[in-house]
């Protein structure tokens, strides 16, 4: 069974960092993408950044340029999310997922296996 483990969220004051972690086990499958959506109160969850298995292919969603850097460590299993000058609008339940066929889409549609999230609150 394919466990995705999300850690680090918590709160930061604006203009703070944080680095979120995810680390998968219990799966079988090759090579994978994988990737970090957001849900804030009231709101649909939205992609945030997603990272393909060499680590040479990123995409991060418009709002989070510059501020936000995916990575991964496929020996550990783990991506990152590292978070700079964070905003009260980055505020959200954070979520880790897993694409098998490798992609970096921007839907949750083609992610396989999610986390049970992590609380990011940037206070003002």
């Amino acid at each position: 069974q394919v466990q995705l483990v999300e850690s680090g969220g918590g709160l930061v004051q604006a203009g703070g960092s944080l680095r979120l972690s995810c680390a998968a086990s219990g799966h079988t499958f090759g090579t994978y993408a994988m990737a970090w959506f957001r849900q804030a109160p009231g709101k649909e969850r939205e992609f945030v950044a997603a990272i393909n298995w060499t680590g040479r292919r990123t995409y991060n969603e418009d709002s989070v340029k510059g501020r936000f850097t995916i990575s991964r460590d496929n020996a550990k299993n783990t991506v990152y999310l590292q978070m700079n000058s964070l905003k009260p609008e980055d505020t959200a339940v954070y979520y880790c997922t897993i694409d098998t066929r490798d992609q970096l889409g921007t839907s949750e549609s083609w992610y396989d296996y999610w986390g049970q999230g992590t609380q990011v609150t940037v206070s003002s």
